[in-house]
């Protein structure tokens, strides 16, 4: 406990607790903590108005000063544990603003947090309504809790166009789908995250994109915003083997690699095998991906298309054209193939997302799901470690991309 922090006599708690026979009377919305918490704003609007002044009520000097004090108004403010009707002092000249509740002020530090935290959690606006009031007995409109998350907005599309760093030795991209209402139809969207892991081994998030449907042109537009923001250089790019991206990424960042989702391909794989021998499909796989390099992946591929390509030829057809966007992690030490061969961190991320858009149901348009999106990643962390052994990942980046590292 800080020694300097304020304390509270016992004497004090004593009176309260005379007041009170159960926790309903001193924390309820009525309750006794919200009579104190008013006051004490009263008790500190009074000393401001003093202050304003120059003289406290009924002072002499006060005579003939051109501006005096004007009885009161009554005002409700919201706050995260109730509704607060507090008595604000009013001068003659109307010169009078305070700080404690500033003019035009419904709203106390702390209620709009509340507010958000409630909604990135994906509770609806009504649901949110229905929660204050049962709780801390506030009636707040529907068009309130609409008017604080639409503050968001601003925020989110700072957000969206900040700087980002020059260099990313890893960036993963995966989508995740919202129902969106377009001319009076819902439709599926997509919503692209992209994870960046920094030099550091920080993970961040460095963006969301909205696409009806994707291909080049979009991925190109993508990437094209990210060189836009500062974005130099990228060693490695992570995905599910989403159409057109590969030839988005030679066309940005013609150094970058290109690496398909390991796990996203053997889901690919498995599709239409019989849950029967799922299992055993996958293990036979293991050797391909878990091959030493690019020769024995080969082998490998043909054991398994020896053992299984009668029954699921299309298994080893996918391989086999997807072949130089699948094993260029294979040329990699195993500390480093760990951190690119799967998307399990943004999928991760993608899981908490979608957590917080399943009870909404179908958005009214793309802004509405840009606030629970951007307060979801708030909530969560947005810059985390990167997986143990990054610094072993680095010292290999350190020797096969020197000179594209930046200085430092």
């Amino acid at each position: 406990m800080d020694p300097t922090a304020p304390t509270v006599k016992p004497e004090l708690v004593s009176e309260l607790m005379k007041s009170v026979s159960n926790p309903e009377d001193m924390f309820g919305p009525d309750g006794m903590f919200q009579k104190l918490r008013a006051a004490l704003m009263e008790r500190m609007l009074e000393a401001e108005m003093k202050s304003h002044l120059g003289f406290d009520r009924n002072e002499v000097k006060g005579y003939k000063s051109g501006n005096t004090r004007n009885g009161h108004s009554t005002k409700r403010v919201l706050t995260e544990t109730g509704p607060l009707d507090v008595r604000v002092p009013r001068d003659r000249n109307g010169t009078f603003e305070p700080r404690v509740i500033p003019k035009h002020q419904r709203r106390i530090s702390g209620f709009d947090d509340k507010v958000l935290a409630l909604y990135a959690r994906g509770m609806s606006t009504r649901e949110i309504q229905g929660h204050l009031e049962e709780l801390y007995g506030t009636d707040v409109s529907p068009e309130l809790i609409s008017t604080i998350t639409d503050a968001v907005l601003d925020e989110a599309r700072a957000w969206q166009t900040r700087p980002l760093d020059e260099v990313y030795p890893v960036v993963f991209l995966d989508a995740l789908y919202v129902s969106v209402r377009d001319s009076g139809i819902v439709k599926k969207k997509a919503v692209y995250v992209a994870l960046g892991m920094n030099v550091e081994g920080e993970r961040e998030v460095l963006g969301l994109w909205f696409q009806a449907t994707e291909g080049a042109k979009f991925w190109l537009s993508v990437l094209t915003d990210l060189k836009n923001r500062g974005v130099r250089d990228i060693f490695y790019v992570c995905c599910d083997g989403l159409s057109g991206f590969p030839q988005a990424v030679e066309a940005s960042f013609p150094l970058a690699i290109f690496q398909t989702c390991i796990v996203h391909m053997i889901r690919a794989s498995t599709r239409y095998v019989a849950s029967t021998e799922r299992k055993a499909v996958c293990a036979a796989l293991r050797p391909v991906y878990g091959a030493s390099c690019d020769v024995e992946a080969r082998t490998a591929l043909e054991e398994f298309e020896a053992k299984w390509g009668a029954k699921y030829a299309s298994i080893g057809q996918l391989w086999r054209s997807r072949w130089n966007e699948v094993t260029p992690f294979l040329s990699l030490p195993r500390e480093v193939r760990r951190i690119l061969y799967t998307t399990n961190a943004i999928e991760s991320l993608n899981a908490q997302l979608r957590r917080a858009l399943r009870p909404k149901g179908a958005f009214p348009h793309d802004d509405a799901v840009l606030k629970v999106l951007f307060l979801a990643l708030r909530r969560a962390t947005t810059r985390a470690k990167a997986p143990g052994g990054w610094s072993a990942v680095m010292r290999y980046f350190a020797i096969a991309f020197a000179e594209r590292l930046p200085p430092g």
